[in-house]
């Protein structure tokens, strides 16, 4: 049951879709950072961070909307 209003269905689905399309930008970012020479590795590890934290986050996102199968 949502306990706020950020936590109602619509809401969760506009922000995973703000998420995962946050997530994809960064993908092509490293992919060009990638192909760049010289590699700056600590921007690249700071976004490869950032693009983990967001894969938690839509993994958080994606359990809240499945519906509870104990219920």
């Amino acid at each position: 049951m949502p306990t706020s209003a950020n936590d109602e269905p619509e809401n969760l689905i506009a922000q995973l879709q703000e998420v995962r399309l946050e997530h994809r930008d960064l993908d092509e970012a490293i992919d060009r950072l990638e192909a760049t020479l010289p590699l700056d590795e600590l921007v690249l590890r700071r976004l490869k961070k950032r693009r983990l934290h967001l894969k938690d986050r839509i993994t958080l996102i994606e359990r809240l909307l499945e519906p509870d199968d104990l219920a």
